[in-house]
């Protein structure tokens, strides 16, 4: 079995079963995920899609529903959407070593988090979401500090 925390991972083979594959559905591609050794949740399959730019198309040869990696992901987009996010639900931001902690209202954890996932800021190794929290793990050599400041700045220069 493979390493099921590793995102990154994960999400690489996501984009090469899409690439590789039709595939109609998210329980399909859960089901191949699980084939490949990640034991995933209907959620998470639905943040790597996301994450990863896939979108759903009409497939020309059938009429039917496909999903598909989209040509060019506007990470412009991706960075305003968080920055409206982060602007908009995140209360407090704090720090334990390469740990961050974000306190936000009940049932914005998951917003926040995708959307942190979805432009991969420099530094996040991943984020885990409950319900008013979302831990964010920073690379250790960029340290949680450097990260929460970031996240702070409502993800600004």
């Amino acid at each position: 079995m493979r390493d099921t925390t590793t995102s990154e991972a994960r999400r690489r083979m996501v984009r090469r079963l899409l690439t590789t594959r039709r595939i109609r559905s998210q329980s399909e591609l859960r089901d191949l995920l699980a084939v490949a050794g990640y034991r995933v949740t209907q959620a998470t399959v639905s943040r790597d899609l996301g994450a990863v730019g896939a979108r759903k198309v009409r497939d020309p040869d059938d009429g039917e529903g496909r999903y598909e990696l989209a040509e060019e992901v506007d990470q412009a987009n991706e960075l305003d959407a968080l920055r409206q996010a982060i602007d908009e639900y995140v209360a407090t931001v704090r720090v334990s070593g390469n740990l961050v902690v974000i306190k936000v209202p009940p049932g914005a954890a998951h917003l926040v988090a995708s959307r942190m996932d979805a432009v991969g800021l420099s530094g996040v190794l991943g984020t885990v979401a409950g319900d008013d929290t979302l831990l964010v793990v920073a690379d250790e050599e960029i340290g949680g500090a450097a990260v929460a400041a970031m996240i702070e700045r409502g993800v600004r220069p």
